[in-house]
């Protein structure tokens, strides 16, 4: 063969690989313009063939461009908004007291869901949200933070139930995330990864915000993409809520200035309403006095608002009020001054929380693309929060580890409460009657107080009954078959070379015709289950257990036999939408019926092996960072450390020696930190005198000084702590000594049971969010001398 014609045709073969993926071509075959769709089936798609000719000189060749992969013609963009425990109850446009007019707006122009479902807990609903697969199926039977080595149980989306980030992402979208991310294992959210769970790795091209659970407003464990940012810093009054807003709003300004074809698909998931309750001053000052009635009152009048509204049948009952929890007019004229505060700072982050989520429509609307957008908005991913306690507190993560804070001592707090200083929760009183008209809250999976959720969708032009209501069965899981509908989007059978399983959702698309009023639901069955407690949807009836203990004792109480031990209720939904009938008695065929279909569908989607346990699983082990090591080595300064990336102080002895350079004049800043006003410890010099503060949970501090500020030249600091266990929170001695000589002595009767902090960070050198005590310094307190090597050394943990 001639060379020349051997090297053309050995160079064109390189190009020929893969077969061509294109199905819908635009453009000129080959031209840079082009672009089509894909069939989806397998994504990525594969390259197509090259479809140029290649010779040995480039002007007897023909170029040829793959084309641009689009979506199918017409999809929508689409906004998926979810806000953060709230409950049926909570907002205007089903009938509560505080008014979102976002959210009736998207009412007004499309429709209201008024059975609509989440899992009774946060990432647990993420984790089905974002893969249209049940939260055991995607791995999240519970959250992250209490984690088991069983398949429903490991916090772990794998690669077998990919997102529709990464199904819209592969199909050309631009796929963004910002606000709350808590479907992250906590072993991997430090820069070194792995990042396949972050957000990035479930096909969202941007990411701005934070990482757990929960997160301080004013100061936010804050992320963009991979890397922590601190705009706080240079905007003194910044608050998440609407720094989110201003960063959506910069990005779908940057999309549409780039690319205005290209839609978007926008997961925007504000940390609101969850605590810490921070909304702004101006916000709370909208709420004065509009609590001072009460909780039962407020029932009351939720009910009617939502009987008048149509968003629950005339004929609902309001479900009987918890012995254990107090009427109101019971209260002292202390404890309703304190409650109604709570309230009407809660009253103001979920109205604050709606009026930024109302600029990034507006900015929607701005760029004429609200007719060719989907926006589904649901209030809350589960009923209001338990966990203030029953009296509600100043300081969230104190509360959640069942410590109580008297209502004469936030009083203290009244004027602060949901400011910087504070982290505040309120009262469960007040979280089930934002649950109204149901009974429970958060947590429970077994009534609806925990997962009915108001949602409103609209598309204008194709959900057409503008300002109607549905009442059909749905549940999270089919917010992303409605959406791949929507767009046209097949589920993939591939991602990344790895089978998928069967998205579990089904489509709410049937829905959205006028004449779809009474259609009968396409979900006929669901199951819910959570910490044990569980119940089964069929054809218009529900099997609930009857929750043995109320959540916010914080599963320390004793619990019965998960399997045998609970007693179980079941209702007609057909004619008691309110689960306020119990038939259990009446209909024993039908009970045994509906349990015998909980267990075919709990074995089907990976809810075996139930566990009723709840600190024993947050303590229990899991893959982590730290597993087997008892001494941490740091060198000059370091910002940001996750928690689970550093040093375990609680229920042990630790070593914590600073091998420190002090400079003439003397030396001033931090050594290391973990935690800060809410809670943690800092080791650190104040005008050269060693100190080390051990926050007990913004509750309590305790401070170990030297008198005698150092010399220049190097010093070893060393604080060293004696746990007086077994136990969780015991209490213990401690020694500062400087160079081998003590400086402070004393001994503390408590310390942090089960969590240092959720969103401040391990730090050495330097303090980068909040002070552990803000009487000494303010941050950043960066150390003014050389930190030559920091060393931790922690001991056994002595439960």
């Amino acid at each position: 063969m001639n060379t020349r014609v051997y090297l053309a045709v050995l160079a064109a073969s390189c190009f020929s690989a893969f077969p061509a993926a294109a199905q819908d071509l635009t453009g000129a075959t080959g031209s840079p313009s082009a672009t089509s769709t894909i069939n989806g089936q397998s994504l990525p798609a594969a390259p197509p063939a090259f479809g140029g000719t290649i010779n040995l000189d480039a002007k007897d060749s023909t170029p040829w461009w793959p084309p641009k992969v689009v979506p199918p013609k017409g999809a929508p963009n689409i906004l998926l908004i979810m806000t953060d425990d709230a409950g049926y109850g909570v907002s205007s446009t089903f009938g509560g007291v505080i008014p979102t007019p976002t959210l009736d707006q998207i009412a007004a122009n499309g429709l209201r869901f008024t059975q609509f479902h989440s899992t009774a807990l946060c990432s647990p609903t993420r984790a089905a949200l974002i893969t249209g697969r049940n939260h055991h199926s995607a791995g999240f039977g519970v959250i992250a933070e209490q984690s088991t080595g069983y398949p429903g149980y490991d916090a772990i989306i794998g690669p077998n139930n990919g997102t529709i980030g990464s199904i819209l992402r592969d199909h050309g979208y631009a796929t963004s995330w910002l606000g709350k991310n808590h479907n992250t294992p906590t072993y991997a959210l430090s820069a070194s990864g792995p990042f396949d769970q972050w957000p990035s790795g479930m096909g969202f091209d941007y990411f701005y915000g934070f990482q757990g659970g929960e997160s301080n407003q004013w100061t936010p464990w804050l992320f963009r993409n991979h890397d922590q940012i601190y705009p706080w810093l240079d905007k003194p009054d910044y608050n998440l809520v609407t720094g989110m807003a201003d960063d959506a709003i910069d990005y779908l300004r940057k999309v549409n200035a780039a690319t205005p074809d290209k839609p978007f698909f926008m997961y925007y998931v504000p940390g609101a309403t969850h605590a810490p309750h921070h909304p702004t001053k101006e916000w709370i000052e909208k709420f004065k006095g509009k609590f001072d009635g009460g909780w039962n009152a407020m029932r009351d009048e939720i009910l009617a608002n939502q009987k008048r509204l149509g968003v629950v049948p005339e004929n609902t009952q309001l479900t009987p009020w918890p012995d254990d929890l107090p009427k109101w007019d019971t209260l002292s004229a202390d404890d309703k001054k304190m409650f109604a505060r709570q309230a009407e700072v809660y009253a103001a982050f979920v109205a604050y929380a709606d009026f930024e989520i109302g600029r990034v429509v507006d900015e929607v609307r701005k760029q004429g693309k609200l007719d060719d957008t989907l926006i589904i908005y649901i209030e809350g991913d589960n009923g209001t929060s338990a966990e203030g306690t029953a009296i509600g507190t100043a300081f969230d993560l104190a509360a959640i580890q069942a410590i109580s804070m008297p209502v004469a001592d936030q009083l203290k707090f009244y004027d602060a409460w949901g400011d910087p200083t504070t982290e505040p929760h309120m009262s469960v009183a007040w979280s089930w009657a934002f649950d109204t008209p149901f009974k429970w809250t958060k947590q429970v999976a077994s009534h609806f107080g925990g997962t009915r959720q108001g949602m409103a969708m609209s598309w204008p032009g194709h959900i057409t009954d503008k300002g109607g209501i549905r009442s059909q069965f749905h549940h999270v899981i089919d917010i992303v078959p409605t959406i791949l509908e929507a767009t046209g989007i097949q589920a993939p059978l591939t991602v990344n070379g790895i089978a998928q399983k069967p998205i579990e959702g089904v489509s709410m698309a049937y829905t959205w015709s006028k004449g779809a009023k009474d259609v009968p639901s396409a979900r006929t069955t669901q199951y819910f289950e959570m910490f044990g407690n569980r119940a089964i949807y069929h054809e218009g009836w529900i099997a609930s257990t009857t929750p043995p203990a109320a959540p916010w004792l914080m599963g320390l109480g004793k619990l019965p036999d998960v399997v045998d031990g609970y007693q179980w209720e079941l209702y007609n939904l057909t004619e008691d939408y309110s689960q306020f009938n119990d038939l259990a008695a009446k209909e024993p065929d039908k009970l045994r019926d509906m349990q015998q279909l909980f267990l075919v569908e709990a074995a089907k989607y990976q809810v075996l092996p139930l566990d009723n346990s709840v600190i024993s699983r947050a303590t229990a082990p899991r893959p982590s960072a730290t597993a087997g090591r008892t001494e941490f080595v740091y060198s000059g300064e370091l910002s940001g450390l996750p928690p689970a990336s550093a040093p375990d102080p609680l229920a042990r002895s630790y070593t914590i020696t600073a091998e420190v350079d002090v400079p003439q004049g003397g030396g001033d800043g931090m050594l290391a930190t973990l935690g800060g006003r809410f809670g943690g410890y800092g080791l650190y010099l104040l005008k050269g005198k060693p100190v080390f503060t051990y926050n007990l949970l913004g509750l309590e501090r305790f401070r170990w000084a030297g008198e005698t500020a150092l010399t220049a030249g190097k010093h070893s600091v060393v604080f060293d702590f004696t746990y007086e266990g077994p136990g969780y929170g015991k209490g213990g001695k401690g020694v500062l000594s400087v160079d081998g000589t003590m400086v402070a002595e004393q001994s503390i009767p408590h310390t942090i049971p089960f969590l240092v902090t959720v969103d401040e960070s391990f730090d050495v050198g330097v303090d980068t969010r909040s002070p552990v005590d803000d009487s000494d310094y303010q941050v950043p307190f960066r150390f003014t001398g050389t930190l030559d090597k920091l060393t931790v050394k922690v001991g056994p943990p002595q439960i």
